[in-house]
């Protein structure tokens, strides 16, 4: 069986991160949209008319429907480390940065990309934040596609980082913050696993594979955490 998971090492904070996105694929005859363009589309509702005894007529309100089509997280495993250590370690301080947030202003300065210089950005940003010599409601009114990157970024991490309670040894509960999401094979199971997220993938349209296939034996219990989709 294939579980359809993206897991990275934090070497740093000594923990893995279980990425998992649902993207939409694009029409046949429609090219992948950039960040320029992929907002999402418009569906008019068609006028509906009505007769009364007073001959008036009507029209059903336009309806819109915008969503995110298709968007790559190329977001490398650096990124995801450093943002993820500057929201744990403010948690605890006068202004605590959300590591989606800061992700997501990062890829509207680089387009969605994250060079060394991006790196070195979003130290110098995640700085001025936590100095509060810049606010970060100020700094995304800036950029136009914020708004983008950040619905894109929080359906793949929202919710994996936050507070939860863990059962200690000796069976008391114990509160943290930090990582919430965890691997989806059971404790005690063997597995295998091949590391082809990003790989080109032709048939049926060409795309990168969104995933990262583990394979268990029949019968290993597989753990959901959240509204993940497992594939047998």
């Amino acid at each position: 069986m294939k579980l359809h998971t993206k897991i990275i090492s934090l070497s740093g904070a000594g923990l893995l991160l279980v990425l998992l996105a649902i993207f939409i694929r694009p029409g046949a005859d429609e090219a992948v949209p950039a960040a320029a363009a992929a907002t999402g589309e418009r569906i008019e509702a068609s006028p509906q008319e009505s007769e009364s005894e007073t001959a008036e007529s009507s029209s059903a309100p336009e309806t819109e429907k915008d969503y995110i089509k298709w968007v790559d997280f190329n977001v490398p495993m650096e990124a995801l480390q450093l943002a993820y250590e500057y929201d744990v370690n403010s948690v605890s301080e006068p202004v605590h940065l959300n590591w989606i947030w800061l992700l997501s202003y990062t890829a509207s300065r680089y387009g969605g990309e994250f060079p060394a210089a991006a790196l070195s950005f979003m130290r110098e940003t995640a700085g001025q934040v936590l100095n509060g010599e810049a606010d970060p409601e100020a700094l995304s009114q800036d950029q136009k596609y914020f708004s983008y990157y950040q619905e894109a970024y929080h359906a793949v991490l929202g919710g994996m980082v936050g507070s939860y309670q863990i059962q200690l040894e000796d069976g008391t509960w114990e509160k943290r913050y930090g990582l919430k999401a965890f691997s989806p094979i059971a404790k005690g199971f063997d597995y295998s696993d091949y590391d082809d997220f990003g790989v080109a993938r032709s048939y049926g349209y060409r795309r990168q594979h969104l995933g990262h296939d583990m394979m268990g034996l029949t019968g290993t219990p597989n753990l959901n955490n959240r509204y993940n989709i497992i594939y047998y």
